[in-house]
């Protein structure tokens, strides 16, 4: 405490209180005590100064703008702008080697071969500018291209078509002065953006995301129109991507890549693609890995990717094929998360700017190069059309015989300007002495052949060129939407987004980590942990689980599973803790100090800080536990108290039903029970739960199950409930509703399960095929059945979970009929329920067009037994077999209320001054 005051003290000091006497300059005309100045004598400072200083910044310089970052105009960092400019140099339609290419490149970037030809490899997998022939590599397998001198290239159409355009170019020295470079090549479309761009620099880096090319394209045409666009990264390896926080490619926001893991059957998981920055290699040997650290439990994997990605994980028997799905985006690199970060080179600066800001300047990039080149081509066309009816003039009125006495070439010119004046006066400029000339070098046998409709034919379609191209210009915005157009119509196909955009649930490490490892206990000495492998065996947990431990104290206690860990003598009860576990309730009684009054109490422990000791009794000395139970689903038993003789008191013994005490909070200090010394307390009899049917949801955005309210209803669900599954495929099966589900997308029924309630399908049947109908109920809800045959042309056409459903079948017309009759069909009335592997019942032999649900008829419920008349009616059964008189089995049979709220925190109650008895 006292250095902290002293530091605080020396940091506030005021001019007065500094005595200046005793300080002394330093070298660079700094006051320091006397007492410093001979620690300041004894140290050398180097200074860097002249070319360190200079060549430093330089370097940095050099990296950011020559290497490592792409330009915003035309999106290539310079080893890409040269690579490009070397192969339309050496373009004429043919594959040249890449070994050539760099070597050719190399004239204009003045670094090794190797750099060269990576940068050209990195270009050729994008599959966009370049036209590869050869093994150019993998990039779902990570497999290496071939060396340069064994593949070639050629640029692609689309290159050729948006990349190019000498006229409109700004050209520069190379870095030897031996030849012209572009500055930058005049690309008319976002193509940082669709290919994306890595590097870092000195003190910055750009990690611009790979975005779809269609979309570009549309988000183009939205901008041009004023309308409103966004733009998310789409990856060449497919997998799903969650751009809830992408933040526009800005600093600061994130996205996350997984891999798309399907379940084969119950032991096999299929990986069918993997996320962005990753290949198959280096996501087997993350799987590998978590597997040995025991994070999760496979037997084997199998690799058989090839053109597509299929990675084969087979499972324990007994593993949760959902828990493992989780786990490995949980624990491996099925799951990524990368961190973009939008940087571009403008004018020579580095520039942070998002990715829609990049497809606007781009977008008006290509506006104003589409403007160029039209302005070009008019000048071009306009000088076409004038010296096509100077032609015309000269040859027309024999101009050409003006010149026969001239001797002199001043003369000839002269001669030629005097007879073309008279004829001259409808055209857009001046002639000049260079028309002049270029007319005298007309061949005769050129003159002799002049046709002069074609002349005319020629000037009237270059007039209509000329009015296009003015109309374009006039038009611009039009005709760069029109451009956008045709270049997804040319070049989109094939081009779709390959990775689906969801959104991703959070995965709990803790939840889905496999149990790797044994919990032990030594309830006496109070240590528990994985080391104490000659006591007491618990339960199996995972090495990042939380354990919540009970001691006969009344204290409680959460923390990380370790080798040994000491938390209290006499432990009472230890299991893994749940965070947010709502439903597990814990029954207690305890003394309140050596002679206060019995408290009961029952409770949930939702969240704690680790480590922390609670104590669960009313904080007096001497306090002790005297019953405990852990009841996973808030079963409330029954117990009986046994009182001591003590004094007066006559009633020694009664039972105490543990469903009459509320749920409330940890810290409440409970009911009295008794305010005389307890003997013992036994167990009378095993409750049953009293919580509440636990409501779940389906939420469609992440498609995955909750109790928080989000997506759609889907029942209240006790423990012995299940789902209902059905997906297009025809498989039909019944799960225990788990939050850890996966569910594919293909998913038609999810739903309840109720045991009594048929389900009526409508499928074709591809061997016969014809439509058939069933209904059935499911018989084993264990096992996963199809409704459908097997014959690979059979599908499921409609299928109904409504007790009474009617069906609309829509017919073909047949010959003579003016209109086909549509028929409403009563399934329950049509077809009897039988077994899920029956065939069913032919439909109709008639062309069915399609088969519509239309609204089910009414059901009224029979009205169920009473659960007491139930049991005296099975009791009696068994009496009259058995010829004994039937007895109550126990004295108290009726249901209890529920207790608790699952949906709400346990209600606390700090006095709890209500005595029992």
């Amino acid at each position: 405490m006292s250095d902290e005051n002293s530091n605080n003290n020396e940091d506030n000091l005021e001019p007065e209180d500094i005595n200046f006497e005793n300080l002394e300059a330093d070298g660079e005309g700094n006051l320091v005590p006397e007492e410093e100045e001979q620690e300041l004598e004894t140290e050398t400072i180097t200074r860097v100064s002249g070319m360190y200083r200079e060549w430093f910044l330089d370097y940095a310089s050099y990296v950011i703008l020559e290497r490592a970052v792409p330009a915003i105009e035309d999106g290539f960092k310079p080893v890409q702008r040269r690579i490009m400019h070397s192969m339309k140099d050496l373009d004429d339609g043919r594959y040249n080697k890449v070994a050539n290419i760099v070597g050719h490149t190399m004239q204009y970037h003045p670094h090794g071969d190797a750099s060269i030809a990576d940068a050209m490899v990195q270009i050729g997998q994008k599959d966009l500018l370049i036209d590869t022939q050869g093994n150019w590599g993998n990039i779902l397998t990570g497999d290496r291209a071939a060396a340069s001198r064994y593949i070639e290239a050629r640029l692609s159409k689309f290159a050729l078509d948006v990349v190019y355009n000498p006229k409109i170019t700004g050209w520069q020295a190379s870095y030897d002065g031996r030849r012209k470079e572009p500055i930058n090549l005049p690309v008319m479309f976002p193509l940082l953006l669709a290919q994306g761009a890595e590097g870092i620099a000195v003190g910055l880096s750009t990690k611009v995301m790979p975005h779809n090319f269609i979309e570009l394209i549309d988000a183009s045409i939205k901008h041009l129109q004023g309308k409103r666009f966004t733009i998310v990264p789409d990856f060449p390896t497919g997998g799903m991507v969650d751009v809830t926080d992408y933040n526009d490619g800005l600093r600061g926001g994130k996205i996350k890549s997984r891999a798309r893991i399907l379940q084969h059957d119950k032991n096999t998981l299929v990986i069918r693609e993997i996320p962005f920055g990753t290949n198959t290699g280096s996501l087997i040997d993350s799987i590998l890995k978590a597997n040995d650290k025991g994070k999760i439990k496979i037997k084997k994997i199998e690799d058989n990717t090839a053109a597509e990605v299929e990675i084969m994980i087979h499972i324990a028997s007994g593993i949760s094929p959902d828990k493992t799905i989780d786990a490995l985006y949980a624990f491996t690199n099925c799951e990524n998360s990368i961190s973009p970060l939008g940087c571009v080179i403008e004018d020579n600066k580095p520039l942070f700017i998002g990715v829609s800001e990049m497809l606007r300047r781009s977008t008006d990039r290509t506006v104003a190069l589409l403007k160029s080149e039209l302005e070009i081509q008019l000048g071009e066309l306009e000088e076409q059309w004038h010296y096509a009816n100077l032609e015309r003039i000269f040859i027309e009125n024999r101009i050409y015989r003006d010149i026969e006495e001239e001797e002199t070439w001043e003369g000839v010119i002269a001669a030629i300007d005097k007879g073309l004046k008279p004829f001259t006066q409808h055209l857009k400029r001046a002639v000049t002495e260079d028309d002049i000339t270029r007319l005298t070098e007309i061949r005769i046998k050129r003159i002799s052949k002049f046709d002069i409709d074609k002349a005319q034919q020629k000037i009237d379609a270059l007039d209509k060129s000329i009015d296009q191209v003015k109309h374009h210009l006039a038009n611009l915005i039009v005709y760069a939407i029109d451009y956008f157009t045709r270049l997804k119509k040319d070049y989109g196909e094939g081009k779709e987004r390959k990775a689906e955009i969801r959104v991703f649930d959070d995965i709990e490490a803790t939840k889905v980590a496999i149990r790797n490892t044994k919990l032990y206990v030594n309830r006496q000495e109070g240590f528990i942990g994985t080391s104490l492998k000659r006591d007491e065996y618990v339960t199996d947990c995972s090495d990042i689980d939380d354990i919540i431990v009970f001691t006969e104290e009344g204290k409680m206690m959460v923390t990380k599973v370790d080798a040994k860990t000491f938390i209290g003598k006499n432990i009472l009860h230890v299991a893994v803790f749940k965070k947010k576990d709502k439903r597990t309730i814990y029954n207690m009684i305890y003394k309140d100090g050596l002679k206060g009054p019995t408290y009961v109490k029952r409770f949930a422990v939702t969240s704690v800080t680790r480590d922390r000791e609670y104590d669960l009794t009313n904080g007096s000395k001497g306090s002790k536990c005297l019953y405990f139970t852990a009841n996973h689903n808030g079963e409330a038993e029954i117990i009986t108290v046994l009182l001591r003789q003590s004094g007066s008191i006559k009633k020694l013994k009664w039972d105490l039903d543990f469903s009459d005490i509320l749920v409330k909070g940890r810290a409440s200090k409970g009911n009295i029970v008794t305010k005389y010394p307890v003997k013992r307390i036994e167990l009378k009899e095993k409750g049953l739960s009293t919580l509440k049917p636990r409501k779940i949801w389906f939420d469609e955005t992440v498609q995955r199950l909750n109790v928080d309210g989000r997506g759609e209803l889907l029942g209240e669900f006790t423990s012995e409930d299940r789902l209902l599954i059905i997906d297009q495929k025809g498989l039909v099966k019944t799960v225990v509703p788990e939050m850890t589900l996966h569910f594919a997308d293909d998913v038609i029924i999810l739903e309840k399960w109720i045991s009594n309630k048929p389900i009526s399908a409508i499928y074709w049947e591809g061997e016969k095929e014809i439509f058939y109908v069933k209904r059935f109920l499911i018989e084993h809800p264990d096992k996963d059945e199809l409704v459908i045959t097997e014959h690979p042309k059979s599908y499921l056409e409609k299928i109904f979970t409504d007790h009474r459903p009617v069906a609309e079948i829509v017919f073909g017309k047949k010959r003579g009929q003016d209109r086909a009759e549509n028929l409403e069909l009563n399934l329950e009335e049509f077809i009897s329920i039988k077994g899920i592997t029956a065939m069913g019942n032919q439909l109709t032999k008639d062309k069915v067009l399609e088969i519509n649900a239309l609204s089910p008829l009414p059901y009224e419920a029979p009205e169920a037994v009473p659960a007491q008349e139930m049991e005296v009616v099975e009791e009696v059964e068994v009496a009259n077999e058995t010829g004994k008189e039937l007895t109550s089995k126990t004295e108290n049979s009726s249901t209890k209320k529920p207790t608790i709220d699952d949906g709400e925190e346990p209600p606390i109650d700090p006095d709890g001054q209500a005595s029992l008895f």
